[in-house]
């Protein structure tokens, strides 16, 4: 499935782009994360497990739980970001 994925504050700081379109197999947010991760470089070092990061889905917040869909809008972000 195709899901766009955006990022916040210092995670997006570190990866280097604001958002993206995947293309996934993750069946979940927390799956999701981990196939990021698994890219290496920025992504394994800002999404890292032990990493306090927020996830929302479709501008909700959710737990790492939370099933995804096709065209689903996927956010990472730290808990606390400027405003």
């Amino acid at each position: 499935m195709k899901v766009t994925v955006k990022y916040f504050a210092s995670i997006r700081e570190a990866i280097g782009v604001a958002n993206e379109q995947r293309e996934t197999e993750a069946t979940t947010l927390g799956a999701l994360r981990d196939e990021l991760i698994a890219l290496g470089g920025a992504y394994a070092d800002s999404l890292a497990r032990g990493k306090s990061v927020r996830l929302a889905l479709n501008q909700l917040m959710c737990p790492e739980s939370a099933a995804l869909t096709d065209g689903a809008e996927v956010a990472f972000f730290p808990p606390v970001t400027g405003g």
